[in-house]
Order: structure tokens, then sequence, then C-alpha cells
């Protein structure tokens, strides 16, 4: 609303107008407005939590402190939500066609888990919302984003952009136009994204296709929504597995925010993508805005969140923490790079996954399930002692804390190693 408020009355000289048109300015703007929603707002939505006594619901489970978190009060997303959609809709472009569908998909994920949260709490029903409806939901979504990816003529890259030296004087690569001569030329639709160690960091999906002219097109298209279908399940259930400890998913995920909004900047900067030799995808400069944003968020609630946790994110944060993710990450074509840069979230998936499989295996084979780890998902494994199974280490119980805090080193790790990758062929 404020950018917008600026951008009509940009023929008037107001003092510091030129400044909304600085995506770094209004990226710090937001991400620091999200962060002062999440601690004064988080505070007053933590304490009417309380008083209705909406608290978590606990299975013992022989972890150890986890009878100490009865009660805590959970639905705690409903903070990431609003430190989130609020500086959006003042500091981003909302006529923005990935603003849009960053904005979409964290009401549509936020919403579903706020419905599987107040489930739980209100109807006290511990199953919530069935994994089957939970996964149509997120299908649809994946479909309404690969669909719009597929037909939306404002989603377009420019490939093989060459800029020439006398095209770089005194020029501001943070306020260049949509309609700039350099954004018109190479305008393409394209399937290709972005992966390390091959020429030029691009793979094409229509290498999947069996056919190649009309069937060909329609075929390639098919490929690449069906693979955002997968990255947006994935990654939204991803991040609901991952948020088992006090700021596990909210710390490992405000890494992974970094990481995309530098990769975002970076696609949207036309002399940026030129020096790195990647594609370069005009307007996606609103993803880093609203990265940044999603960042500040996330810290702010950690402010709560952390060990001992005051609050709990719950389905309402953890799925559209995820599913933003997985979005943004799609919309700047770096989803192939999402196995390393949410290698936390990947490895908690596949564990939970594996330890299902070989419990069922060997129940068939053996009459009794084994299990690989003590328990799933993986940061459970680490308190957990008392349970047979494959793989014995640690000898004796983590604190949370410490794994909680191994987990964001990985992470960190991680994110180096994928921004490192753009320099790798």
């Amino acid at each position: 609303m404020i950018y917008a408020l600026f951008q009509a009355l940009k023929e008037y000289d107001i003092p510091g107008q030129g400044l909304m048109t600085y995506l770094s300015f209004r990226a710090m703007l937001g991400c620091v407005t999200a962060m002062l929603i999440s601690l004064f707002v988080g505070r007053r939505i933590i304490r009417w939590l309380q008083r209705k006594q909406i608290g978590e619901t606990i299975r013992d489970l022989g972890l150890e402190g986890q009878m100490q978190k009865k009660g805590t009060p959970t639905m705690g997303g409903v903070i990431i939500l609003l430190a989130i959609i609020v500086p959006v809709l003042l500091f981003c472009d909302l006529t923005n066609i990935y603003t849009q569908l960053l904005l979409l998909t964290t009401l549509w994920c936020g919403g579903m888990g706020f419905v599987d949260d107040y489930i739980k709490v209100f109807r006290h029903d511990k199953e919530g919302m069935s994994e089957k409806m939970k996964l149509i939901l997120q299908i649809a979504l994946g479909f309404v984003v690969g669909l719009t990816v597929c037909f939306s003529d404002q989603i377009v890259v420019r490939e093989k952009v060459e800029v020439k030296p006398e095209q770089t004087l005194n020029v501001d690569t943070e306020t260049l136009v949509e309609d700039s001569v350099w954004e018109m030329e190479n305008v393409v639709k394209s399937t290709k994204t972005t992966i390390p160690f091959i020429k030029d960091h691009e793979f094409d999906y229509k290498a999947f296709s069996p056919f190649k002219g009309a069937w060909g097109w329609y075929c390639k298209w098919a490929i690449y929504v069906l693979m955002i279908v997968i990255v947006i399940t994935a990654c939204s259930n991803g991040t609901n597995l991952t948020d088992g400890m006090d700021g596990l998913a909210a710390g490992t995920s405000a890494i992974v925010g970094v990481v995309i909004g530098i990769l975002a900047w970076l696609s949207g900067n036309i002399l940026n993508s030129e020096y790195l030799n990647i594609m370069f995808i005009p307007g996606t400069g609103e993803v880093a805005i609203f990265m940044a944003i999603f960042v500040g968020a996330l810290c702010g609630f950690l402010w709560y969140n952390s060990y001992p946790a005051q609050v709990f994110m719950g389905d309402t944060g953890s799925l559209a923490v995820g599913g933003i993710i997985g979005v943004s990450a799609i919309l700047i074509r770096k989803e192939l790079l999402l196995p390393i840069l949410c290698g936390v979230f990947f490895v908690e998936s596949l564990s939970v996954l594996m330890q299902r499989f070989y419990f069922k295996y060997t129940k068939h084979k053996y009459g009794a399930g084994r299990r690989i780890f003590r328990m799933a998902p993986l940061h459970h494994h680490y308190q957990k002692i008392d349970v047979p199974a494959l793989i014995s280490w640690p000898s004796h119980p983590i604190p949370e804390a410490k794994i909680v805090a191994r987990f964001w080193l990985v992470e960190l790790i991680l994110a180096v190693a994928t921004l490192a990758l753009l320099k790798i062929r």
C-alpha cells in the first residue's frame, strides 16, 4: 500500500520518494517491520492463546524434557502469517505476479494449517485434518502455481543476455524498469531451470519428453507442472516434519530464506545474472523483498519459539513456511537446488520414509517390526536411547538445545555450499 501510494504520487516531488524505488530499502524496511510485528503483536497473541488454554497436547514418548512442554500454546503460526502479510501489503508491488503467487501460497497453506490446528485444539481431535485432505490441497496449490507459470505472460526468462560495457554506465541496477530495452530482448517462456555442475547451469525439462513437435511442447510443460506439484508438496510436508523441537523449523527456515532471497536478487539483476552466467528473470526482485520479510518474521518468532519455547508454530506456521520456500524456489528456477539447500528438511523427511518402510518390511518378514532410527523424524533419534535400532549412536541422549544448534550449523553449511555452487560448472 505504501509502495503503491508512492508510485501513484511519483509525479510530485515528495522528499524521500526515490527510496521506494530501491529494492534494498524496501527489503530492509519490510524485514524490520516483520520482526517488530512478530515481537510486539506476538506477545499479545501468546497471552490470548494462554487465556483460551490453547495448549499443545503431548504424548509421552519417553523423550527428555518432553512432558515439560505440556500446555505450551500452539497455533503460533498466526504470528508468522501476520508478520508476513502486513509488510507484504505495505512494501511489495502487488501487481507483480511473483508477489501474488507467494501471497496466495501464504494464505492457502496457512489457512490449511489453521484448520488442522483448529480441529486438534477446539474439537479435541488429535488426528486433525486427514493426511489425504492435506495432500489434495497441497497438490491443488501446486497445480495453481504450475499452470500460472505455464500460461502467465509475466513469468518469462531472458536467456543469454549480454550486457555491453557502455550500457552499464550511469545505470542504477536497482531501479531498472520493466520496459527497459534490455528486458525487451530474448523474451521466452521456458521450462529451463538451474542446476549445478553442468554447462551454463541450466537444465531443460523437455529432456524428459519422449515426443517432439506440438506433443513435445505439451509434454514438457506437463512434466514441469508435475515437478512443481512435487516440490511444493515435499517442501510443505518436510518443514512440517522438522517442526518438532523448539526453534528448529523456524531457525533452519530463516537460513534457507536468506539464501533464496540472495538468489532471487541475483536472478532479477541483469548485471549480476550476466556476470554469474545464470538466467535473468525480470521481476524476481520482489521475491527478494518477500523473502526478506519472511526471514524477519521468523527471526521475530524465534524470540518466543527458542528453547524453552513460549509458543509453538503448529501446522499453521509449518505448512505455510514450507509452502513459501517451495514456491519461491520454483519462481526463481532454483527448485533442483532444494535437496542441498533444504538438506535438513530432506533428511528429516527421508528418515520418516525409511523408518516406515523398514518397519513394515521387517514386520512382514520376521513377524516383528525393526527400526533404523530409534525414533523418526531424525531429530528425535538423538533424544531417545532405550529403543533398539540399526543406528545405535549416540550412547546417551543429547539436550534439545544442542541438537537444534547443531542442525542450524548443518543448515548454515548447506546454505553456503548452495551459494558456492553458482561458480562451479
